[in-house]
């Protein structure tokens, strides 16, 4: 489809093809609609009804706005009705969804959630581990390969990972999250291939990589059980505000969680002023004036 072709994304493509399909299948359930700028407003009205949040409406606008304007691009519809479609507007936003942040203890408790005496539990408190101790995005948690884990400067890191837009970093691993890899690939006899891979019924490995929907659902699974509400992006938010508060440099943090901007660095952080350790209090002028 033109519409995904010129992304060069995997999960906008994604997205805007989701949004797509349902998009038409609304569309096509009442005989006669017209593709217009009135029928975009009447889809997004459907879509705050249900209670859908801004973010994903406009997302969802935001695919059929470029349906329509590589339909006029195409002589497949007219420039004048694309025009308008473009012009629809879109949900409005109230605020900015910081997220959610485990406590030490929580990250505690959800590590050790899962039962070492399994492989799947190896498995599982591995890959809780990456996420909340080197902060990796869910899709890149399940691209990662055995040759990722790799010793620079006398320490584990993950080498080379390709992250979100192509860029590539490396990530420094914690002493106790490359233990706890190391205590899973160990049991699994894993030595090359995709480090994170399925665990059947039986407890056998199935050789297939984990995707990011079941990392997804090994941390709802466990997240539930220690009675936390909690989705993997919290705990890369958690990675960065726990490294914060530990007093590592916003920069560094930035750099592990890959961000082009340190303002979208600032925002994972959940920052609130501290009146009893100030910035006024570090300028190293107390003798001034007395």
């Amino acid at each position: 489809m033109l519409v995904l072709n010129g992304l060069s994304s995997i999960h906008t493509k994604r997205a805007y093809s989701q949004a797509l399909e349902e998009f038409l299948i609304w569309f096509e359930s009442e005989p006669g609609r017209a593709f217009n700028k009135a029928t975009l407003q009447a889809y997004r009205a459907e879509l705050e009804a249900k209670g859908l949040a801004a973010s994903s409406i406009n997302v969802r606008l935001a695919a059929i706005r470029r349906l329509a304007s590589e339909a006029a691009d195409n002589g497949m519809l007219a420039p004048e009705i694309a025009a308008g479609i473009a012009r629809a507007k879109g949900a409005k936003t109230r605020g900015v969804r910081l997220g959610r942040w485990l406590t030490a203890e929580q990250v505690r408790d959800l590590i050790e959630a899962p039962d070492p005496n399994t492989l799947k539990g190896l498995r599982d408190r591995a890959l809780l581990a990456i996420l909340i101790g080197s902060g990796l995005r869910r899709s890149e948690l399940a691209a990662l390969n055995c040759t990722h884990i790799q010793q620079r400067d006398d320490r584990w890191v993950i080498s080379d990972l390709v992250g979100k837009h192509g860029r590539i970093r490396t990530v420094p691993l914690p002493a106790w999250v490359h233990s706890l890899i190391e205590a899973w690939v160990t049991a699994a006899r894993i030595s090359e291939g995709f480090l994170f891979q399925g665990v059947d019924r039986f407890g056998h490995v199935t050789g297939h990589r984990l995707s990011a929907q079941a990392v997804f659902n090994v941390v709802a699974e466990y997240a539930e059980q220690v009675g936390v509400l909690v989705s993997p992006h919290d705990l890369r938010r958690t990675f960065a505000k726990l490294a914060h508060v530990g007093r590592s440099p916003i920069e560094q943090i930035q750099f592990s969680l890959g961000h082009a901007s340190v303002v979208t660095t600032e925002l994972y952080l959940g920052a609130k002023q501290d009146l009893r350790d100030a910035p006024c209090d570090r300028l190293g002028l107390d003798r001034l004036g007395v």
